[in-house]
């Protein structure tokens, strides 16, 4: 009987295609993070891993060569040495398409509630003050009429032109490396350069993948060229902005708002002084906390473990130039 070893504990979605494969199941159920030096003395014992937020370097695939198939519960792989695993010749599956809607979701929820101040707002009334009414006080602002810039318009950011769209008849630009013509068709998109995405957005929301080009894109220089009404949202990855930088651009007005559910590092510091910020909503990387998504999630990673180990291409494939 193959063995996989899962290092987080998954929907029962995904455990029973497993199952009913045959397959013997390793689940890591303690509530923290897996050294390297655990995952690689698990692993040496199995067939596959399916991983969940933990690091696959180029240490691990050596000591770990001998795995038929890796596959993620997340759609975003740079947390793997890709080019690493490509050359031992280990298929590596993803997750894509089945979370779309949750993170536009997610992203939407960030740009309305910074708009509204509403985190702010409700820890008011944790501490006790909600009371006198000024009528001129934490005033929010509105997004009906307004632009929608999207940085990476893949099927995150279609899903949230649409929502914008939608909602509020916003207008939608967008930058990519290349041009979606399904999205200038259907909502009308605009592709523009990044320096006019920055300039014109009053909403800019981020949902390209983490690369080197990507990595810091969103520094002080790119805030002080948007605009000063303009709201801030990255539902990708924490690290394609710079959080010092974001932290500055709001103290100086550069920009209004901001709504993040990824962070660098995460987890976020509780004592983070963005927390504190009236203009700031942040959530703790839930774009695809749905029971829907996550439950077809996990059915995608199983089966790209199953079909690994029957030898067969992986139906997600990051890598599919080894075959």
């Amino acid at each position: 009987m193959m063995k996989v070893f899962v290092t987080r504990v998954i929907p029962a979605a995904g455990k029973k295609i497993l199952e009913d494969a045959g397959l013997s199941i390793t689940e890591w159920t303690e509530k923290r993070a897996l050294s390297r030096d655990e995952l690689i003395a698990h692993c040496l014992d199995h067939d596959a891993l399916l991983s969940a937020s933990t690091k696959i370097d180029s240490v691990f695939l050596n000591a770990c060569k001998h795995l038929k198939v890796i596959a993620l519960l997340s759609v975003g792989f740079d947390n793997v040495d890709v080019a690493e695993a490509s050359r031992l010749k280990i298929p590596v599956g993803n997750t894509p398409g089945v979370l779309s809607k949750a993170t536009a979701d997610a992203a939407f929820l960030l740009m309305l509630s910074t708009s509204r101040k509403a985190f702010y707002q409700h820890k008011k009334i944790a501490k006790g003050q909600w009371g006198f009414f000024e009528p001129t006080a934490d005033l929010g602002i509105e997004l009906d009429g307004k632009t929608l810039g999207v940085f990476g318009l893949g099927k995150i950011g279609e899903e949230m032109a649409r929502r914008c769209r939608g909602a509020y008849g916003m207008k939608i630009l967008y930058h990519n490396r290349s041009r979606n013509e399904q999205a200038e068709q259907e909502l009308g998109a605009e592709w523009v350069s990044f320096e006019d995405l920055l300039s014109q957005s009053d909403v800019l929301s981020v949902h390209t993948a983490l690369t080197a080009e990507t990595k810091g894109k969103f520094d002080l220089e790119s805030f002080k060229k948007m605009k000063p009404n303009a709201i801030f949202v990255n539902t990708a990855r924490g690290s394609i902005h710079v959080e010092k930088d974001l932290k500055s651009a709001l103290e100086q007005g550069l920009i209004w708002g901001a709504g993040l559910d990824v962070t660098d590092p995460e987890p976020m510091d509780p004592l983070n002084p963005l927390l504190d910020f009236p203009n700031v909503s942040v959530l703790p990387h839930i774009g695809s906390a749905t029971l829907e998504t996550r439950n077809a999630m996990a059915e995608l990673a199983a089966n790209n473990i199953v079909a690994g180990l029957k030898g067969e291409q992986l139906p997600y494939p990051v890598n599919p130039e080894i075959y």
